[in-house]
């Protein structure tokens, strides 16, 4: 599936892990779109924060059960990308 550039990448995740990640390891973590393999997110995330990206790990989570009242249901499956920059570049997001 050819996605654009801007549909890989959906939201950057912002939590303790990702924020300890990008300080020690130089990792940021994105949720991406569930149809895009790591050529795809390296372009995008090379073209939209203008970095050089070393490695991509990507996996897939599954949604979690959820009840209301007398109805269960889940939230959605979604994936998530974790991207190693070059040394020399940071993103300023985190």
């Amino acid at each position: 599936m050819k996605l654009q550039t801007y549909e890989v990448v959906i939201r950057p995740l912002v939590t303790e892990k990702s924020t300890h990640q990008a300080g020690v390891q130089n990792c940021y973590a994105f949720e991406v779109h569930p149809e895009a393999n790591k050529a795809q997110i390296r372009n995008a995330v090379e073209k939209i924060y203008d970095v050089k990206v070393l490695d991509v790990r990507t996996s897939l989570r599954r949604g979690k059960p959820r009840r209301t009242r007398f109805v269960q249901s889940r939230t959605k499956h979604w994936k998530k990308a974790v991207v190693e920059l070059h040394p020399d570049y940071r993103i300023d997001l985190f």
